[in-house]
């Protein structure tokens, strides 16, 4: 062999080696990739997969739906008017009564002050996107200080039971009775108090014949316009409404 032909082989020669070594390497490549690729495919089937996220979707439902909703629905009373926390008013405190008992419920203040059973009809709609397992009603007294035709109180008030019970018949209504002062005259305040009595008897509903009891017409547990509670007096508020709501829980 001439020494010609002897250099071009040591030059052929590196090429084929490696062009060998090549193709082992993306050979090997190759495996590796298919075995991952399974491994990967075998470690969570689609099954399975859609199995968790289904539990996981149920145990969130589940939480949601546990925790029940008390409905606070009224005025200045509810609302807590004067006070210098919010957390003073008898819907906060219904909340620490019901937490200390370790129940399940969330307490929801939709007070407003200065509502009429007018006012309270024409919101009770939006009020109503909701889930609501036990309503509280607690509105009219602004109606009677006002003077409202006594049937108009009545309609607005039958009207408000009425969406609640076509919204969820289920929902448990507690209808709070208000009383007025004498000097709304002695058949007016009569007739009044009438109002809420028989609404509750019409309805079959829970009924609290006098939200302010022992509360109302006394000095140091009402503010200085003498109508709306003070702190103390919201206590004996929650303490009043507890006695009908716990039998509910």
């Amino acid at each position: 062999m001439s020494k010609a032909q002897n250099t071009q082989l040591h030059l052929i020669y590196p090429i084929v080696k490696t062009s060998k070594l090549l193709k082992f390497c993306y050979f090997m490549m190759w495996i590796l990739f298919v075995a991952c690729a399974k491994k990967s495919s075998e470690k969570i089937p689609v099954e399975n997969q859609n199995e968790s996220a289904t539990e996981q979707t149920e145990t969130k439902i589940t939480t949601m739906t546990d925790t029940k909703t008390i409905l606070c629905f009224g005025d200045s009373i509810t609302a807590g008017y004067g006070l210098d926390d919010s957390n003073d008013a008898y819907p906060a405190v219904l909340q620490q009564k019901i937490d200390a008992l370790g129940l399940d419920y969330t307490v929801i203040n939709s007070g407003l002050s200065g509502e009429t059973s007018a006012g309270g009809k024409g919101r009770i709609d939006w009020t109503l996107n909701q889930d609501i397992d036990i309503f509280l009603l607690e509105l009219g007294a602004n109606d009677g200080l006002r003077g409202v035709p006594l049937s108009e109180t009545r309609v607005n008030l039958q009207a408000i039971i009425d969406a609640v019970s076509k919204k969820n018949p289920n929902t448990k209504i507690i209808l709070a009775g208000m009383e007025l002062p004498p000097n709304m005259g002695q058949d007016y305040t009569m007739k009044f108090r009438q109002i809420f009595k028989e609404l509750a008897e019409i309805n079959n509903l829970e009924f609290i014949p006098f939200i302010l009891k022992d509360v109302g017409g006394i000095a140091e547990l009402n503010q200085g316009d003498g109508i709306h509670p003070t702190v103390e007096g919201h206590q004996i508020v929650a303490n009043t409404i507890w006695e009908t709501l716990k039998i509910l829980l």
